[in-house]
């Protein structure tokens, strides 16, 4: 298991390749990648991303933990980035290996939902007309409640 909150970018292909081969005997490997919206439809600037050091890498490895302690998994990659995003950038990569996709797939979409609610990051949108803090989304605390 790997947890790496950074500042910098990351390469989507090398982490993935790498991820892969460090898990030979798995069956199934899954990745996602999230890549920051321009929701403000053109008037995005850029998001700025923080998070408490220590306190964000306890929280991320603790539900990579929960994940492998829940479903058969060989591996879990979690990757976070903090500072200032363009629209585009990639924001976060989660990947799970298992013997079998059911559990490689479900596992996936469970770190996707924690990071998404639970996750001790806080971002501000920053457009042409002003910054404001992302709020929450109803849609995706629910998303929680079916784990």
């Amino acid at each position: 298991m790997r947890v790496v909150v950074q500042k910098e970018p990351f390469d989507l292909g090398a982490e993935a390749n790498a991820f892969a081969a460090a898990d030979t005997g798995m069956g199934a490997i899954v990745t996602f990648t999230g890549v920051v919206r321009d929701l403000a439809q053109g008037d995005l600037d850029v998001m700025e991303i923080e998070h408490y050091p220590g306190m964000t890498e306890k929280a991320l490895t603790r539900i990579a933990t929960e994940a492998q302690e829940r479903w058969s998994l060989g591996d879990v990659l979690v990757i976070h980035r903090y500072g200032r995003l363009a629209p585009g950038d990639r924001i976060m990569m989660v990947a799970t290996a298992a013997p079998h996709r059911k559990d490689a797939f479900e596992a996936a979409e469970y770190l996707m939902d924690y990071l998404k609610s639970r996750a001790p990051f806080w971002k501000k949108e920053i457009t042409g007309t002003g910054a404001g803090w992302v709020a929450a989304k109803d849609e995706d605390e629910d998303a929680l409640t079916r784990w």
